[in-house]
């Protein structure tokens, strides 16, 4: 039977080549392939070419694995193992030439909800931040040789991280939210790449994260890295919209932060 650990190597090795894709057609210059859900979620060329990369590998190293991928779709396995994909999280930041963006590559287990799932493994690899952050299931979650903690107290307010939905009949709702928020929070954080949200929680760059609306594949990986950090990490009941709420944080500030905004 594969260990995490064997899943984390590959996963990092996977990582690192799609990476350094992304990283080189950002030089060359993005285009833009397609329209997401709304004009301004976008994808990009770059998305599908490192998605076809890494899929390719992933079906090499481990065919009978199942996949589930941003741009090209899922495939049932026969092992249990399902690994999840965000070829470019923070394609708009990625598009515009900031260097908030990240692969993220998860391996998990069981269901594809990511309520019920157990991730066994995941990287978020930053090509143009130059950081690698690696996650093995009861491993610990690491940045190069650094063993990773999330914050446990935040006595001057917490650092808080937090993102918008592209649907502008969303937002009047999630800035009230972010009004309760507020109190609780020294600053606020709007990065645009959630994977990347998670890593800085895990690292204690950041004391909490809570956004509506991630997909499977923005949070398989960095959730793993908050919780083999120490973190809690929850991932709750849709909204009128259908949009599900995912909270991470240290263990104190995630049961603050899940008072504030749900109830």
């Amino acid at each position: 039977m594969t260990s995490p650990l064997e899943l984390q190597d590959l996963a990092l090795e996977i990582a690192k080549e799609a990476g350094e894709l992304a990283r080189r057609r950002r030089g060359e210059g993005v285009s833009i392939a397609a329209s997401k859900s709304t004009i301004a979620d976008i994808v990009t060329e770059a998305d599908r070419e490192v998605e076809t990369l890494i899929r390719g590998r992933l079906a090499d190293a481990r065919p009978d694995d199942g996949f589930l991928g941003e741009e090209s779709g899922d495939a049932d396995g026969t092992t249990g193992i399902t690994w999840v994909v965000d070829p470019i999280d923070g394609t708009v930041n990625y598009a515009f030439g900031m260097p908030s963006y990240a692969v993220s590559i998860a391996a998990v287990e069981g269901s594809r909800d990511p309520a019920q799932w157990r991730a066994l493994a995941g990287v978020v690899h930053a090509p143009a931040l130059g950081e690698t952050f690696r996650a093995a299931a009861g491993e610990g979650a690491w940045l190069g040789g650094e063993r990773l903690r999330v914050t446990e107290d935040a006595p001057a307010g917490a650092l808080v991280a937090t993102g918008l939905g592209y649907d502008k009949s969303t937002h009047a709702g999630d800035l009230d939210v972010l009004g309760r928020v507020m109190p609780l929070a020294r600053d606020i954080r709007r990065i645009g790449a959630a994977s990347l949200d998670l890593s800085f929680v895990a690292a204690g760059r950041l004391d909490g994260y809570f956004e509506r609306g991630l997909k499977p594949w923005d949070v398989a990986a960095g959730r793993l890295l908050v919780d083999e950090a120490g973190g809690r990490t929850g991932w709750f009941a849709p909204d009128e919209y259908g949009r599900a709420l995912t909270i991470v944080a240290g263990p104190v500030l995630f049961e603050e932060l899940r008072q504030r905004i749900l109830e």
